[in-house]
């Protein structure tokens, strides 16, 4: 989603317009449609255009600006009103004043607008973040002081927000916070503010994670935060375990192919110190409170929702009830759900807005919650009785890659300790799929498969069981950053409407594992494919013979089918990253998405 970067230096140290616009690029990867940056002294200046973020720092007079220690910046992901120079933040009142930005959505903008506009502000731009400054502005007017003037704007909002403001020949930055994440970051020449750690990680790891109704004063000396009542609070410093390197690409042509290839560290990770071989147990450390053996319930979006799939399927298999549900479609009024079940979000930020919703509306009915995620800190991690972190490290390109396959895995580790932790065969099949991982990277066909279909409009994934979140995700990955439309389907649906749309211009791409019902079920389905002259392309490690009905063959390491599904994934990540990169693509910010959906 937009991304916000702020800081006040000290003297000597560096200028606002560097840190704003470096901290603006390591945040590209949320996604945006526009940039902007504004710096307080001795004027205030503001700079914003339409597009990538090149197109600003072609307009930024660096020079002009390079005296100012203060500043602040944002990449925006629309939402009220289109993508233009105009509608870019920061947004100021109309003496330019003060200087705005904004992430998410203020739900009363149009009664405060309507209000504004009747006292005779006259608005430059359709977002609703305006509303912000000329509020603002209305107190200054009145003769308060700025952080009193911000604060009765703030107190006027509802909605979901992450604020900040700067104010003409002040060298300093406030800001707040409600339902959308911002962290403050503590320098030896500064303090940052950012919607995520990556904007500032190269100047410091010190942080400290706002909540929500927190507002913070930040200087150059540090910063300090309180209530909405003005009441002082202690948030606590926290170490980052981020290397500023792991945000580099390390000579990979894009984050996405890095991140693909980084995944058998990422589950190596994942599993340290969580199997006691000698035991053959699993240890869940994040968790030892949760002692759980009724309902469960998994709430997530997007990919997120691909891995809860299979974490429910997961639990089924061993005997829990367990469900899935896509976050945006979860209520508690028409979905029963008490004190006695567990509501499972599983959120690679921790901020998405519908789980963030799900699991509080889970909570205020009794239900035990339990975040999922990759992010320490973040909104989901501290607001559920429990966490669990996935370990994946940072991950930057907005086709998520290795969170899934870490995801995965952790959703097994979660469901061998709620149900069974004590099958040894599984448990090994589990600490063997980093080195499975590593030879599917290393022996892959996907890019010539990818080469085969570069005239291609429309794609079909199939499988069973666990392979049909694995079809629902190869789809994903192919809309998000080929542009090319593709759907996936339980394979026994397919002949329930879809065969119609099957021709010899459409590849399907089956995952089949083992000899089992489930695979001679999907070889059965194939064969309906190949009798429509469709391209097949078997993902499969070779425990049937269903290729004797396919064109191409992607092949992955025998094992069974929770390990033989991480390993599919990893094959159809491929084959979109090399078609994406055959067609030229924007791989890392695929158009209209954002890494951090923060609002509904």
């Amino acid at each position: 989603m937009c991304g916000i970067v702020g800081y006040v230096g000290t003297t000597g140290g560096a200028a606002a317009v560097d840190v704003v616009l470096d901290g603006l690029s390591s945040l590209e990867y949320r996604g945006y449609d526009s940039a902007g940056l504004a710096v307080p002294t001795p004027s205030l200046a503001v700079h914003k255009a339409q597009g990538e973020l090149a197109a600003l720092e072609g307009i930024v007079p660096r020079g002009d600006l390079a005296g100012s220690l203060t500043g602040i910046g944002h990449t925006r992901w629309s939402t009220h009103g289109a993508p233009s120079d105009v509608n870019a933040h920061p947004h100021t009142d109309e003496a330019g004043r003060v200087a705005v930005v904004h992430n998410g959505i203020i739900e009363n903008y149009q009664r405060l607008r309507d209000d504004l506009a009747e006292a005779g502000v006259v608005f430059r731009s359709e977002t609703d973040t305006e509303v912000v400054p000329h509020l603002i502005r209305r107190y200054l007017d009145r003769g308060v002081s700025p952080e009193a003037a911000f604060r009765r704007a703030i107190d006027q909002l509802e909605g979901s927000y992450a604020i900040a403001a700067v104010f003409e020949g002040s060298e300093t930055v406030y800001a707040a916070r409600q339902d959308s994440p911002l962290v403050v970051g503590f320098g030896e020449t500064g303090t940052y503010l950012a919607s995520d750690v990556p904007a500032f990680i190269e100047h410091t790891d010190r942080v400290c994670y706002l909540e929500n109704g927190d507002v913070v004063r930040l200087t150059a000396d540090g910063a300090v935060v309180t209530d909405s009542a003005g009441n002082p609070v202690d948030r606590p410093t926290e170490t980052v375990a981020w290397d500023p390197e792991d945000a580099e690409k390390s000579g990979y042509d894009h984050y996405m192919l890095k991140e693909i290839h980084e995944q058998p560290t990422a589950l190596r990770q994942c599993l340290r110190g969580r199997i006691d071989d000698l035991e053959g147990t699993v240890t869940l450390e994040d968790i030892n409170g949760l002692d759980h053996d009724g309902p469960v319930q998994f709430v997530a979006c997007g990919t997120s929702y691909h891995a809860a799939l299979f974490g429910a399927e997961r639990l089924r298999r061993n005997g829990m009830a367990a469900q899935a549900f896509l976050a945006s479609e979860y209520t508690t009024d028409r979905i029963p759900v008490d004190a006695e079940t567990l509501v499972v979000g599983v959120t690679q930020s921790g901020e998405t807005a519908d789980t963030l919703r799900a699991l509080r509306e889970a909570a205020r009915t009794g239900a035990t919650t339990l975040a999922v995620t990759n992010t320490v800190g973040s909104s989901a991690a501290r607001e559920c009785d429990h966490a669990l972190y996935i370990r994946a490290g940072p991950e930057i390109g907005v086709a998520a890659t290795k969170t899934f396959a870490s995801q995965q895995l952790t959703l097994a580790l979660l469901a061998a300790k709620l149900v069974d932790s004590s099958n040894r065969t599984a448990l090994e099949a589990l600490r063997d799929i980093p080195g499975q991982v590593q030879t599917v990277l290393d022996t892959s066909d996907a890019r010539a498969v990818a080469e085969e279909f570069v005239d291609a409009d429309g794609f079909f994934f199939i499988g069973r069981g666990y392979h049909y979140p694995v079809a629902l995700e190869g789809a994903l990955k192919m809309k998000e950053i080929t542009y090319r439309h593709a759907e996936g389907f339980a394979a026994g649906e397919l002949k329930h409407g879809p065969l119609a749309l099957v021709t010899e211009d459409t590849p399907v791409f089956a995952v089949v594992t083992g000899d089992g019902e489930g695979a001679r079920k999907t070889i059965g389905n194939v064969a309906e494919v190949a009798a429509r002259e469709a391209p097949i392309v078997a993902v499969t490690d070779g425990g049937s013979d269903v290729t004797r009905y396919t064109d191409y063959v992607l092949e992955i390491p025998t094992t069974d089918d929770f390990t033989g599904s991480v390993l599919a994934a990893t094959q159809l990540q491929l084959v979109s990253y090399w078609l994406a990169n055959r067609l030229g693509r924007s791989i890392d910010k695929p158009r209209n998405l954002a890494k951090c959906v923060t609002v509904e």
